[in-house]
């Protein structure tokens, strides 16, 4: 399909380096020209609109879960809950598990960590800050966003402070895709089995010895006499760590980022009354630029969207970040504003919708505003140097592997 305004061919390539620096102008292109359009390369079929995208994620009769998230060929397989967890299941098995591990994952576990991450963000901004005071600089990166959220499911989740790096290390490797490699690079697979392999050795020793920690917990949960088996654990431990850990160290340096271009917005948030503009910060970079951008989708039968039939057996791409700049529904959404209207951040669909809503959502929101309300409190400006920043490059998560800034503290 050619724009008429452009005549360049539209062509959607989710491995493409340049895309990943900035899709969005395609996302608009998608939108306006061909709101479902083809992917011959991949075999793709890809939705854009905000309308649409929220109607194929609340539907998984039609556009299943069963052959998981990922678009990646080897990871789109009828096993895929094998490492997904219930991300990858549909209707009553779906709402089986996710029950079971909701015993264990509760809303008051996630409040009870509140103390811990205050600390971990207190030891992470104050080597942040040695840091800028040698270098002139510090790479939020690298000194607090990546490793905070590891080290607050870690804490969860019973892993040990020395294997904490290690774990990390492989989460990013899972994630990463190789310019070229159209598919899970062969290290991101050894990765992925070897983070296997740690956690069912974790979940055999909480079974034969408990602790109070979520692996734990997941072992003696029980809903009506069903209790989670040792590979359902290990798939939502997987799941945590990848999906939890990756996309909370994204949403931390895109709010710095995007707020950092905007001086005037970061006059304000940082201003004395700054801190009542955190959670807006927080929503909007959600909106403006969310660590999931795609998702996968199965279509369970023919289905005809916007005059288009798409047909049973397809892998559908339903695009978050593209939804989140839909024209239809948001105003001005190429402008990041953290003064945007309430009623229009509640239709961002950045941790989806339904039955499907990320169970992780409280959790990255509590962990980001702790950070991010300590930072207002404690620096008086920060400059991201954009200039040198460097971009994770992945299919599933949208955000920085270094983003170096200079941070401005009160004069003592």
């Amino acid at each position: 399909m050619t724009a008429a305004t452009t005549g360049v061919p539209l062509v959607f390539d989710p491995y493409d380096y340049e895309f990943h620096e900035d899709p969005y102008p395609l996302y608009a292109r998608l939108r306006d020209e061909a709101p479902v359009f083809r992917a011959e390369a991949d075999d793709l079929w890809v939705v854009s609109r905000h309308a649409d995208v929220f109607e194929v994620l609340r539907d998984d009769v039609t556009f299943s879960n069963r052959m998981g998230v990922s678009l990646d060929a080897s990871a789109w397989s009828p096993h895929a809950h094998r490492v997904m967890s219930f991300l990858a299941l549909d209707g009553q098995e779906q709402t089986r598990l996710r029950r079971l591990v909701s015993a264990g994952f509760t809303p008051r576990r996630v409040k009870e960590l509140e103390p811990r991450i205050q600390r971990l963000t207190d030891r992470y901004l104050a080597a942040t800050f040695a840091s800028n005071a040698e270098h002139g600089e510090a790479d939020w990166i690298a000194r607090l966003a990546g490793k905070l959220p590891m080290d607050v499911i870690s804490e969860m989740m019973g892993v040990p402070e020395p294997d904490r790096d290690e774990v990390r290390r492989l989460a990013d490797l899972v994630v990463h895709r190789e310019e070229g490699v159209r598919d899970v690079p062969q290290a991101g697979m050894d990765a992925a089995i070897e983070l296997i392999t740690y956690y069912g050795a974790m979940v055999k020793q909480r079974r034969r010895a408990a602790t109070e920690d979520l692996t734990s917990a997941l072992t003696t949960a029980e809903v009506d006499g069903d209790r989670l088996t040792d590979g359902e654990i290990i798939a939502f431990l997987f799941l945590m760590v990848v999906a939890g850990n990756e996309t909370t160290t994204k949403l931390l340096g895109n709010a710095l980022f995007h707020l950092s271009a905007h001086p005037r917005q970061r006059e304000q948030v940082l201003a004395a009354s700054g801190e009542a503009l955190v959670a807006p910060w927080i929503e909007e970079t959600l909106r403006h630029d969310t660590s999931s951008q795609m998702l996968a989708r199965y279509v369970t039968t023919d289905i005809e969207l916007h005059g288009t039939t798409v047909p049973a057996g397809a892998k559908l791409i339903v695009l978050l970040g593209s939804a989140n700049r839909d024209e239809r529904v948001f105003t001005a959404p190429a402008r990041f504003d953290v003064h945007r209207d309430k009623a229009e951040l509640g239709k961002i669909l950045s941790f989806g919708t339904g039955r499907h809503f990320c169970l992780g959502a409280n959790l990255a929101r509590l962990e980001t505003r702790v950070v991010l309300t300590e930072l207002v409190r404690r620096v008086v400006d920060f400059h991201v140097h954009a200039d040198r920043a460097v971009r994770v490059h992945s299919t599933s998560v949208r955000g920085f592997a270094n983003l170096p800034a200079t941070f401005t503290l009160p004069r003592a």
